[in-house]
């Protein structure tokens, strides 16, 4: 398959999807070419400088370069030169099988949803980030493409949430709870009480109730709903929490020698928590609802973490997550059942 990175988006581009592709090269088969997009001299030197030489590397230039802190609609419509557009372009024509990007969230969006368009019965798209818990990983929907939404969206966001689960990570009765201040019914905004009566009659949703905040990591969930706003602040409130707590630990845990004996007995476990609970392993959120593979990238990741954002866009493609969405979008009467091309 054939894959179009943003290589100039992100804190630390172009260096780190420079790196992420070199490995992804080297551990995913599946990858025929990767499309850099961008400055094409600025890539082919950084191409240079980190050894990467491969027949399945197209460097596609781009003069424009869309900042993290710009808007995005706006961004995508005024630079239609930028890495963004280019790579989404790519998508679009059906040179590349997936857009990646590490850039500005919001001018992917919009890209995404102007050139690939939202898939029939889809009012907004979402992003779907996952976040390790007991039993597992819990994906909190949406985790920021879509911060004022409407109770219908959160109704699109439980039935492509539910069909991402099943397909993508193999759970065969996904678990689906609405996010809100308590467990009761009763509880919550009227925008919450609404969605909770919407997701209540919708027969192919194992829709399991409110949920909290603690909820995420004790409970068997696998999707959680919520507007754009919340998700984005719980998912960053919760990597802050995890880097807090690494440093308190790592503090303490170095503040006499016994612990520090301790520490480097225990050293592998630590090991095997930080990945977890890192976003690094688990690289790139999904962009749900739009027709073509979209996978946005922490806007600080590193190497790894491009590495894996781009095996996230292969096991899209290859689980056919669309096509699994628009089944499951008939199915409940939202989309006619005529093929749509991705």
């Amino acid at each position: 398959m054939n894959l179009a990175l943003d290589a100039m988006g992100g804190d630390k581009a172009p260096d780190v999807n420079i790196l992420g592709s070199k490995l992804a090269l080297q551990l995913y088969p599946d990858i025929q070419r990767i499309f850099l997009v961008g400055d094409g001299s600025v890539l082919e030197a950084a191409c240079r400088q980190h050894q990467l030489v491969s027949e399945k590397i197209t460097i596609v230039h781009a003069a424009e370069t869309i900042g993290m802190e710009e808007p995005g609609a706006k961004s995508v419509r005024r630079k239609k030169n930028s890495s963004i557009s280019i790579a989404m372009d790519l998508v679009k024509s059906g040179d590349a099988d997936a857009f990646i990007s590490a850039g500005n969230t919001g001018a992917c969006v919009a890209a995404a949803t102007i050139k690939l368009r939202l898939i029939e019965g889809i009012d907004r798209a979402g992003i779907a980030s996952p976040l390790p818990n007991e039993h597992g990983v819990c994906n909190i929907l949406d985790a920021g493409a879509n911060p004022e939404a409407k109770p219908q969206h959160l109704a699109g966001y439980a039935i492509m949430g539910t069909a991402f689960a099943r397909h993508a990570l193999g759970i065969a009765d996904p678990l689906v709870g609405l996010m809100s201040n308590g467990e009761e019914d009763e509880k919550g905004t009227t925008f919450t009480k609404e969605t909770f009566a919407l997701l209540k009659q919708m027969p192919d949703i194992h829709f399991i109730g409110n949920v909290e905040g603690h909820d995420l990591f004790d409970k068997p969930l696998h999707v959680v709903l919520c507007d754009g706003f919340t998700g984005n602040i719980v998912l960053k409130s919760c990597e802050a929490t995890a880097k807090a707590m690494g440093k308190w630990l790592k503090h303490e845990l170095s503040a006499n020698p016994l612990r520090m004996f301790g520490a480097a007995m225990a050293k592998g476990a630590f090991k095997a928590l930080k990945e977890k609970s890192s976003y690094e392993s688990y690289g790139g959120c999904p962009l749900l609802g739009v027709n073509g593979v979209v996978i946005i990238a922490h806007g600080s990741s590193s190497a790894i973490a491009m590495q894996n954002a781009l095996r996230v866009a292969v096991e899209s493609v290859r689980h056919q997550v669309n096509d699994a969405i628009k089944h499951a979008l008939v199915k409940a009467g939202l989309a006619s059942a005529v093929d749509q091309p991705v």
